[in-house]
């Protein structure tokens, strides 16, 4: 499976431009993910330059390498300005929808091959009915 992991707010805690403090557990699932068959982890990240060549420095420092950088395969060059649309089938960001969960479950996503975020235990969780007309906002 490709992934795509966003740097800060989700490796690091959110201090752009500086490096933030370690987020439990993130380098360590991974580097587990990686052992397990996950090859192609991508560093996906709005940083650019000295600052991006900071963060991949950093997570080398941690033992963590990536398979590519904001860039879909290592041989592209992610300086050339271009839209950056990337093939990746799971993207780990802080920014998702609800942020971003801890890191066991995040794991245990992926190996299950579940990466949708299940309900709250104890809540029932009803299919949204089909609504009429353009995009369920006018019936």
């Amino acid at each position: 499976m490709t992934i795509a992991v966003d740097f800060d707010g989700t490796i690091v805690t959110h201090e752009y431009p500086n490096i933030g403090k370690p987020i439990p557990f993130a380098i360590e699932t991974l580097k587990k993910l990686q052992q397990e068959g996950h090859h192609q982890l991508i560093l996906w990240t709005c940083r650019e330059g000295e600052l991006l060549q900071e963060a991949i420095d950093y997570c080398a420092s941690k033992g963590l390498e990536f398979y590519s950088v904001n860039s879909n395969f290592p041989e592209e060059n992610a300086d050339i300005v271009r839209a950056r649309k990337l093939e990746a089938e799971l993207f780990i960001d802080d920014r998702n929808l609800g942020g971003i969960p801890d890191w066991g479950v995040i794991y245990q996503m992926v190996m299950s091959g579940n990466c949708h975020r299940p309900a709250p235990a104890g809540n029932v969780v009803e299919e949204p009915k089909p609504k009429k007309g353009l995009f369920g906002l006018f019936g």
